[in-house]
């Protein structure tokens, strides 16, 4: 028997789960990669690593990692880079937008909590005309810790005025699930979504996985 959770509102990743930001967090990372005289590198290659942002694309397109001595000014420069260009080539992933009309229309909230920092959450909704709909949005430097950490999670109930058990997310990350699990909140995993470093869904101890988007409506009531 399928689980089902009765809940009021659903809350999402933003990177690899709504929406697909490979394209253009893949283009800052070629920009960078030209000016040093270097071939860009397939979206393809880079999509997987899309949730990790800035390090997993300077890890992947420069071989720099947090603690390199040459990394933070990296990061700067990538977050520079993407913020120019944030919005060219995003969009939501197959299923998505049917998903949020049907969530509309059953009367359910929604909203996004991201590790995404403010400055590129807001412009990135507004450019996929979500930021008006969604009931709640949090980033990564809204509260003063990011997922794992589950009060990314419960800042979005206190401002939606539910308790935990109420809304359920949806990830596509380890750490997401982790910080739902942390937060006392029902827990999927989008197995269609980038994934992370840590591909196996399986591993994450999810309460459950979906594989497109819209099978997330079979879930809730």
């Amino acid at each position: 028997m399928t689980m089902r959770w009765r809940v009021q509102a659903v809350l999402f990743d933003l990177d690899g789960t709504l929406a697909d930001t490979a394209p253009d967090l893949g283009g800052a990372l070629n920009r960078m990669r030209q000016r040093r005289g270097l071939d860009p590198l397939p979206i393809e290659v880079l999509r997987p690593l899309a949730s990790a942002g800035a390090r997993g694309m300077l890890q992947a397109g420069l071989q720099v990692k947090p603690g390199d001595g040459a990394f933070e000014a990296l990061r700067d420069e990538f977050l520079d880079e993407y913020e120019r260009a944030l919005d060219v080539d995003s969009c939501l992933f197959d299923g998505v937008s049917q998903l949020l009309q049907e969530l509309e229309r059953r009367g359910l909230r929604w909203g996004v909590v991201t590790n995404k920092a403010e400055r590129f959450t807001l412009p990135v909704l507004r450019g996929l005309s979500l930021a008006q709909r969604a009931s709640v949005v949090i980033a990564g430097d809204t509260t003063p810790h990011a997922k794992p950490h589950p009060e990314p999670l419960l800042e979005a109930c206190r401002r939606l005025a539910l308790p935990p058990a109420q809304a359920v997310y949806v990830g596509d990350d380890l750490r997401d699930m982790q910080a739902a699990r942390a937060a006392g909140m029902p827990s999927i995993a989008a197995g269609y979504g980038y994934l992370g470093e840590d591909s196996d869904v399986t591993q994450w101890e999810a309460d459950a996985v979906i594989h497109e988007p819209g099978a997330l409506l079979e879930l809730i009531e």
